[in-house]
């Protein structure tokens, strides 16, 4: 049974609402800001390492992870050339006990993959976690279904410019990787 699907053409920018700020944890202990944006400062000088488009995959529960591999195991094959795409795989974490320091450095730990080999591939994916209450980071996304993988294509502004969610049709993979390319042809 179909609810909804996902958007069929890429968000204008005059009207595309921007995705909120939230930190991440990488598997050694590491955190960092996500989405990673054109800073509106004029200080930040640095934009050669924004990417131009950034898949942002939620992950609120582990039955959603087989939704979130149907989009992002094609998007990767579509785009793994491409130093300009940035793709995250979040976790959320929202368990008190698993947020805890102690609990929290050892469930990091256990998640590590081991290293692979060098990849050929240029595209940055990172499988990142996210620890604590998300209400309001969820509210703000409209996040109502916790069991459904999101999928947010994001531009170099942090503006949302495309979502779906639940599993990818091919028809909603087709929208994506358009829209992805539209975004990496903007000057």
């Amino acid at each position: 049974m179909l609810i909804a699907v996902a958007n069929k053409l890429i968000i204008p920018a005059m009207v595309a609402t921007k995705f909120p700020d939230f930190e991440v944890s990488f598997t050694d202990g590491k955190t960092m800001k996500l989405p990673i944006r054109v800073s509106d400062r004029a200080v930040d000088s640095d934009k050669s390492s924004v990417p131009k488009a950034s898949l942002v995959c939620l992950s609120f529960r582990a039955s959603s992870q087989e939704m979130i591999n149907s989009w992002s195991v094609p998007f990767t094959e579509a785009f793994r050339k491409s130093n300009d795409v940035h793709l995250y795989q979040v976790s959320f974490i929202d368990s008190w006990l698993l947020c805890r320091a102690p609990i929290k450095r050892l469930l990091l730990w256990t998640m590590k993959k081991p290293s692979h080999h060098e990849s050929k591939d240029t595209l940055q994916q990172q499988i990142v976690y996210s620890f604590g209450d998300h209400y309001y980071f969820r509210k703000e996304l409209r996040i109502l279904n916790l069991l459904t993988g999101y999928i947010f294509l994001l531009d170099n502004f942090g503006r949302v410019r495309w979502q779906g969610f639940g599993s990818a049709t091919q028809d909603e993979l087709s929208s994506l990787l358009s829209c992805t390319s539209l975004l990496l042809d903007q000057k």
